[in-house]
């Protein structure tokens, strides 16, 4: 038997991963292989944040183990930097006790983050809240601009919107840094030897349906009432949980300024479109080896 693997379970949202993670730790486990379970979706770190973000309940995660599940509060800031000390970290633990670890989520750059060799820049911490106060005063499209001259390959993989992640990039760039912005690195080298990267996808119009059923779902199962509870706990003063998707409606209808149905339908637009980016973000990786929902990929069973 060879030395313990790190597997990357990554696709899009709603495509059954977690299923399909489950099923891959007990196949390994039947095969003498014990396999533990990773997070790798950012917006699954924070406590109370369940509903929606899909979260496994505890008493439906079959007896195995899980890592970085709810150990942010929804105040904290979940930076990349410190996902993959702590991912890299727990997965080092899973392979001391003779453990598979299974890496699940569909956040790209934290997946990216542990298995391949990135290497963060520093933080320049005044240099960013200038570049916030720019952001705040001005609104992300000066900013994305000001970087699309700069560094016109990273501007082309980053959501225009996304004030955080530009701020990032025009700070690494202005310390004379090299960025990956939100992209890999041209050729990356994976970090653990023994990685197997498995992509679950299903067809575009049927993950379609899947998603604009789940978000109806989110808000009958009692979204709103989740954010309420956490709009208490402090939501609204988090730099990344109030802006997670499902969530920033949930509250802006919570504040009248969307009705139910206008949330809804912006979060269901907002998750499809999130769903596309992550297919294309995934489709990059070298190796992977996509599959059905539902189906445990036969290299799990004879240790290819």
């Amino acid at each position: 038997m060879t030395g313990p693997r790190l597997w990357a379970v990554v696709g899009a949202t709603g495509t059954g991963k977690t299923a399909l993670s489950l099923d891959l730790a007990e196949a390994l486990a039947a095969s003498g292989r014990p396999a533990e379970i990773v997070n790798a979706d950012a917006m699954q770190l924070y406590r109370g944040m369940d509903i929606g973000t899909a979260k496994l309940p505890e008493g439906e995660r079959r007896g195995i183990r899980h890592h970085l599940l709810d150990v942010l509060d929804v105040t904290d800031e979940a930076a990349v930097a410190w996902y993959q000390n702590a991912a890299r970290g727990a997965i080092a633990g899973i392979h001391a006790r003779g453990a598979d670890a299974i890496l699940v989520g569909g956040s790209g750059l934290y997946v990216s983050s542990v298995i391949y060799d990135f290497r963060f820049p520093p933080h320049d911490d005044a240099l960013r809240a200038r570049l916030e106060a720019e952001l705040a005063a001005d609104g992300p499209g000066v900013l994305f601009a000001r970087l699309r001259e700069l560094d016109a390959r990273t501007a082309e993989r980053i959501d225009p919107r996304n004030g955080r992640r530009i701020v990032r990039a025009l700070e690494v760039l202005a310390q004379g840094e090299a960025t990956h912005g939100a992209a890999l690195p041209d050729q990356p080298s994976l970090w653990h030897p023994s990685t197997r990267l498995v992509g679950v996808q299903v067809p575009r119009d049927e993950l379609v349906a899947r998603l604009d059923a789940r978000v109806e779902g989110m808000w009958r199962d009692g979204l709103v009432d989740e954010v309420a509870r956490l709009r208490a706990a402090g939501l609204e003063r988090g730099v990344t949980a109030r802006r997670a998707i499902g969530y920033a409606q949930a509250l802006a209808q919570l504040g009248g300024q969307k009705s139910e149905a206008e949330a809804i339908s912006e979060t269901q637009a907002l998750t499809r479109r999130y769903a596309r980016r992550q297919v294309s973000w995934f489709r990059r990786y070298a190796s992977l080896r996509w599959v059905e929902p539902g189906t445990v990929p036969a290299l799990a069973l004879d240790g290819a």
